[in-house]
């Protein structure tokens, strides 16, 4: 072998797909609402990573790349996109827009935080 290392047209074009992803990622655990576009209902999805272009979720039911989907994540609401890519019980979505990872950590209640502890009430 000469050193060099050989590549496919495949291997060009996936380098450069995966060079286009967005690489900051937040990786964390949140529920969302899933549903293909134009059906009426939906199921609960485990997001486990999120970024500005798509996310990656647990879903085990058999779904076609490309498969225009819409996703409803808490402190974002609802985004549009299509699947990406499809792997054991994984499901790659990337959205027909940017959004802000770090909105769906914010808290969503507007309450108010509860006090400091400073020690026991003693009721007598």
């Amino acid at each position: 072998m000469d050193g060099f290392q050989e590549f496919s047209g495949d291997d060009v074009a996936a380098q450069d797909n995966a060079s286009a992803r967005d690489t900051s990622r937040d990786s964390f655990f949140l529920m969302a609402e899933f549903r293909e576009v134009g059906l009426p209902t939906g199921r609960h999805v485990r997001v486990r990573n999120l970024s500005t272009g798509g996310l990656m979720a647990e879903y085990a039911e058999p779904i076609a790349l490309g498969t225009p989907v819409e996703l409803d994540v808490r402190g974002i609401g609802w985004i549009k996109g299509s699947i990406a890519w499809v792997a054991a019980g994984r499901i790659g979505v990337s959205f027909d827009r940017k959004v802000d990872p770090k909105a769906a950590r914010k808290p969503t209640s507007g309450a108010a935080r509860s006090q400091k502890f400073s020690g026991p009430v003693i009721l007598r």
